[in-house]
């Protein structure tokens, strides 16, 4: 595809922003949104110089579009999805990918049998420093991996209450386990491989809401691998992080005290003392915006038929684990995948 791609937003709140971000860095033109919410239309519509509607079929309908984004409250991904991908329209879909799997499969099955590409918006596969990570650990470099400790954390900035539908079961699905949890699934299967079973342990502490706010699960990889995912909403300040530990050395990044660095130890040299170890530091010298890169690597893969960075697939599966997850709380009991 040479012309010009042609793109749709459908959900035009927070995350939206990174996506419209994204496509016009990268040569697209996004000409249309939909956003229920008359003053947010009417916000976006001066700030993009783009059509807004009320209703997404309406945009579907009246646009020629080629491609659209999905940034909607999660229960509405599978009908938004659907929608596009039975006209041919190529989808980048927010996570999680759906609520269901049921949905999630027939969100795949129809983006097979329209021929178009269907993204998940797992963005941490789009992190320099998680590509620099991934390319150690295929080359061997810190061994076989044994254990992993993925994070997300934060308290919503200092606010007295979850933002907008975060708290509700009905829009959401899930608390942080879901909300940021997906991406560490997502993350923990992209640095790990396949996980055969979850432990899940999850509470409400802190807000007035119908889903969790904070959130611990277990992993076991089929590698016999372990992990832990730690999310929370009641964390003051942010923090995103992975560490995935080996037989020959460790990989270590966060955010937390300062601009995230990649740190490979090892011990190549010699085999030092305790808390010591050869040291080789890795940085993004333009790491950009993962949302915004990951919009990037959808655009190339409309474009050029590159392949997809994170499939419809990977996020079914991501989804798979975090409702493993779910069922493990409920029961206080392992789940076996």
């Amino acid at each position: 595809m040479t012309q010009v791609l042609n793109v749709g937003i459908i959900g035009a709140g927070a995350i939206s922003s990174r996506h419209y971000e994204g496509y016009r860095l990268a040569g697209a033109n996004v000409v249309a949104f939909a956003d229920p919410s008359e003053v947010t239309r009417t916000g976006r519509e001066g700030e993009w110089q783009a059509r807004g509607y009320a209703d997404f079929e309406a945009m579907l309908e009246r646009e020629a579009i080629q491609a659209v984004s999905i940034c909607t409250p999660n229960a509405f991904h599978a009908p938004a999805a659907l929608a596009a991908l039975g006209r041919g329209i190529h989808v980048l879909c927010e996570k999680p990918l759906s609520l269901d799997l049921a949905a999630c499969d027939a969100m795949i099955a129809a983006a097979r049998e329209a021929g178009v590409v269907l993204q998940t918006n797992h963005h941490l596969r789009s992190n320099p420093l998680v590509e620099t990570a991934r390319r150690l650990i295929d080359e061997g470099r810190i061994g076989r991996v044994t254990f992993m400790r993925l994070r997300q954390a934060h308290d919503w900035g200092g606010a007295p209450e979850v933002r907008g539908a975060f708290g509700s079961l009905a829009a959401s699905g899930g608390g942080t386990l879901l909300d940021n949890g997906c991406h560490l699934m997502d993350l923990a299967r992209y640095l790990g491989g396949e996980v055969r079973s979850i432990y899940a342990r999850m509470n409400t502490l802190k807000f007035d809401i119908e889903v969790e706010d904070t959130a611990v699960a277990n992993l076991e990889f089929e590698s016999g691998a372990l992990a832990s995912v730690e999310t929370a909403w009641t964390a003051t300040g942010w923090e995103e992080s992975f560490a995935v530990y080996g037989t020959a050395g460790a990989l270590e990044c966060s955010n937390r005290l300062g601009k995230p660095r990649l740190r490979h130890l090892h011990r190549t040299f010699d085999f030092g003392g305790w808390g010591e170890g050869d040291e080789t530091w890795y940085d993004a010298a333009n790491p950009g915006n993962a949302h915004v890169r990951s919009v990037a690597h959808f655009v190339a893969s409309v474009r050029e038929g590159r392949p997809v960075i994170c499939t419809g697939e990977d996020g079914r599966e991501s989804v798979r684990l975090v409702l493993g997850g779910y069922e493990s709380a409920r029961s206080g009991l392992p789940v076996e995948l």
